[in-house]
């Protein structure tokens, strides 16, 4: 198996003794961080793929993207784009409030299709459906129409 040099910086090699030995980080930050370690000192990949229970790409992976963009790159994770919010913090506090205000007159509570369809005259929310209002209540601790 082909092993390839790679040499730490001393400032690389204290933040990764630092990384290893709290446990302050996930397990592939961990990981990563002793590949990283291990490669220093001259640890062969096969072993390191034994100890670690890592594969072989991942090693690979880890030094590669040590010598292209450096410690941060190779250890800790891309962010990611992902979908962005629909509705910011005061849409879902403005349902919120809804629901914790006083029920439609002839009922005791709300239920999410009646708050469905008092949202939507809100400003903002012309188009929440009734699982998006779902989802907004469920991050709260309320229990909505309950006192």
């Amino acid at each position: 198996m082909r092993q390839t040099e790679l040499h730490l910086t001393e400032e690389d090699r204290s933040v990764i003794e630092e990384i290893r030995s709290k446990g302050l980080h996930q397990c592939r930050e961990i990981n990563r961080a002793h590949v990283l370690s291990c490669l220093d000192r001259g640890v062969p990949e096969a072993q390191i793929m034994a100890v670690l229970g890592v594969g072989r790409t991942a090693v690979w992976r880890t030094r590669a993207a040590y010598l292209q963009g450096g410690l941060e790159l190779a250890v800790f994770d891309v962010a990611r784009s992902g979908r962005p919010v629909q509705y910011a913090t005061d849409a879902e506090a403005r349902v919120t409030a809804l629901a914790c205000s006083a029920p439609p007159e002839g009922r005791q509570r709300w239920t999410v299709i009646e708050l469905e369809r008092a949202a939507r005259q809100e400003p903002g929310l012309g188009g929440v459906s009734r699982e998006t209002v779902r989802r907004m209540l469920k991050k709260t601790i309320s229990s909505p129409g309950a006192s």
